[in-house]
């Protein structure tokens, strides 16, 4: 009996463990996008000084390549726009994760209850 707890328990130690790997990887991604938020606003601020007479390049592989101000205005707030839309997407599915990291903890708790139980039993039989 306590030698089908312990495997069933292992399993669901693997799982929680994935869980936990998802987890890592949502808030590393999470991060990144935040740094790329923080830099694009910087872009944004700094094109927010510019007036007309200015030129604006953007760098296309190894070449600078004029675009014009209203352009680049618009793609770094399409810009923006993603890059807050993924932030809230990576949030819910972090939240997800922590759900079903609580639940498979608690599932996990429970076959070590039983475990130990069994474990007992095993031992007063002897």
């Amino acid at each position: 009996m306590a030698d089908l707890i312990q495997k069933k328990l292992q399993g669901e130690l693997e799982k929680y463990q994935q869980l936990q790997k998802d987890l890592s990887k949502s808030m590393a991604a999470r991060q990144k996008l935040e740094a790329q938020l923080t830099e694009n606003n910087i872009v944004k601020e700094e094109l927010g000084l510019l007036d007309v007479t200015n030129t604006v390049y953007k760098l296309i592989g190894p070449v600078l390549v004029k675009q014009d101000m209203d352009e680049a205005k618009a793609t770094v707030s399409k810009r923006l726009d993603y890059i807050t839309g993924e932030i809230k997407r990576y949030e819910l599915q972090m939240q997800e994760s922590e759900k079903k990291a609580e639940q498979q903890r608690e599932v996990l708790a429970r076959l070590q209850q039983e475990y130990q139980r069994a474990q007992g039993k095993g031992t007063a039989k002897a």
